[in-house]
C-alpha cells in the first residue's frame, strides 16, 4: 500500500484524535506506577534511605503534573515527525521544482497515481509546458528581431561607407539618398510593428462599445486610392455590430488585415471585407495561392512565405501576428484559410455586446 498524502493525513489526525483521551490516561498511569515504585524503593533496608524519603516525600503531589507534562512532551515530538512525514511528499515535489530554470524549462515531474500531488504535478507539468514555450517564444522572436534590424542597418552603414569613400554626381547622390531613405523607412516600421506588437501584447487599457462597421469603413477609405493604384477592387459588406474594447487597437487590427489584402494581392484582383455576426469580420483577398500548411505559421512573428522574403515590396512579418495578439486581448479568435481564388482569408471572431 502506498502512502498517499491522503492517507498519512488521516492517519496522522487520527493518532491526534486518539491522544486526547490517552494522554490524561498515560499520565495518571506513569505517576501511580512512579508512586508505587517510590514506595516499594523506600521500604527497602538501607541506612540514611528513609532519611531522603522524608525529605522528598511533600513533594510527592508533583508527581502527576510532572507524568503529564512528560507524555505532553513526548506527544508533541510525535506528532511533529508525524508531521514531517505527512508533509514529505511535498518537500520531495518542491526540490525539483526550486531548480527549475531557464537552462532546464523541459524537466517535467511525470508522476503516477491521481492523489492531490499527482494532479498538482500535472498541473505544474502543464503549466511548464507553457511557460516553455512563451520562453522558447520571447528567444526566437528576440532572435528574428535582431536579424531583420541587422540587415538594413548594414545596407545604411554600406551605402554611406560608399557615399564617403569618393566624390559622387548629382544623380549618384540622389540615387544614394533614396536607398538611405528607403532603408530608413523600412527601419521605421520594423520597430513601429514591434513597438504595435508589444503594446497589444499587455492587454486593453480600456473597454468600451465600439462600433466595428465605423472602424472598418473609417480604415477603408484611407485605403482606396493605394487599393485603386495597385488595381485591387475593394468590395465591402458592413453590418452594425458592437464590440467592447479598445478603438485604437481594434483600428490597428483592421489596418493590418486591410493592408496585408492589398499588398499581397495581384493586379486585377480583389480585396473583400465583410462585417456581420459570426464571424465579426471577414478579410479576403485574391492574391497568390498559399499552401494549407503554412497558414498557421504566418501568426508567428516575422513569418513570412518564400516568395514574400525576397521581394522589395514585403514587410516585417508582423501583421498578423499583431492582429492575433489584438484579437487575444479582446478575448476574441483569429484564424486564417486558404482563399478559394488565391490568397487568404482571415477570419475575427469577437465577443459580441451583451
Amino acid at each position: 500500500m502506498s502512502w498517499t498524502p491522503r492517507r498519512r493525513v488521516l492517519l496522522v489526525g487520527l493518532l491526534a484524535l486518539l491522544a486526547g483521551p490517552i494522554l490524561p490516561a498515560m499520565g495518571k498511569w506513569l505517576s501511580g506506577m512512579t508512586w508505587t515504585w517510590g514506595q516499594q524503593f523506600c521500604d527497602v533496608p538501607m541506612p540514611g534511605l528513609s532519611t531522603v524519603c522524608r525529605t522528598i516525600r511533600p513533594g510527592a503531589f508533583m508527581l502527576p503534573l510532572v507524568a503529564v507534562l512528560l507524555v505532553t512532551v513526548a506527544v508533541l515530538v510525535g506528532l511533529w515527525f508525524a508531521a514531517v512525514w505527512c508533509l514529505r511528499p511535498v518537500a520531495d515535489l518542491a526540490g525539483p521544482i526550486g531548480h527549475l530554470g531557464p537552462q532546464n524549462l523541459g524537466h517535467r515531474i511525470r508522476p503516477r497515481g491521481s492523489d492531490e500531488l499527482a494532479r498538482l504535478s500535472r498541473a505544474i507539468d502543464e503549466m511548464m509546458e507553457r511557460v516553455s514555450a512563451g520562453y522558447e517564444g520571447q528567444r526566437r522572436f528576440a532572435a528574428n528581431a535582431s536579424h531583420e534590424l541587422r540587415t538594413p542597418l548594414a545596407v545604411q552603414r554600406t551605402l554611406i561607407e560608399v557615399g564617403m569613400a569618393r566624390a559622387l554626381t548629382g544623380e549618384q547622390l540622389e540615387l544614394l539618398t533614396s536607398q538611405l531613405l528607403e532603408t530608413n523607412e523600412r527601419n521605421e516600421r520594423l520597430i513601429e510593428g514591434l513597438l504595435a506588437l508589444s503594446e497589444s501584447d499587455q492587454g486593453l487599457r480600456s473597454r468600451i462599445p465600439q462600433r466595428l462597421d465605423a472602424i472598418v469603413e473609417a480604415v477603408l477609405a484611407g485605403y482606396l486610392d493605394r487599393a485603386r493604384e495597385a488595381g485591387v477592387t475593394v468590395e465591402t459588406h458592413l453590418e452594425p455590430r458592437v464590440v467592447v474594447g479598445e478603438r485604437v487597437l481594434l483600428e490597428r487590427l483592421v489596418t493590418n488585415l486591410v493592408e496585408n489584402g492589398i499588398k499581397y494581392n495581384r493586379p486585377g484582383g480583389s480585396l473583400t471585407v465583410v462585417v456581420s455576426g459570426v464571424p465579426a469580420l471577414s478579410v479576403v483577398n485574391t492574391g497568390q495561392p498559399v499552401p494549407a500548411e503554412a497558414v498557421a505559421g504566418l501568426f508567428e512573428p516575422f513569418r513570412r512565405l518564400a516568395r514574400d522574403r525576397t521581394s522589395q515590396g514585403g514587410g516585417a512579418g508582423l501583421g498578423l501576428a499583431i492582429a492575433r495578439s489584438i484579437t487575444q486581448a479582446h478575448d476574441g479568435i483569429i484564424a486564417a484559410r486558404p482563399a478559394e481564388y488565391g490568397g487568404l482569408r482571415v477570419d475575427v471572431q469577437l465577443p459580441a455586446l451583451n
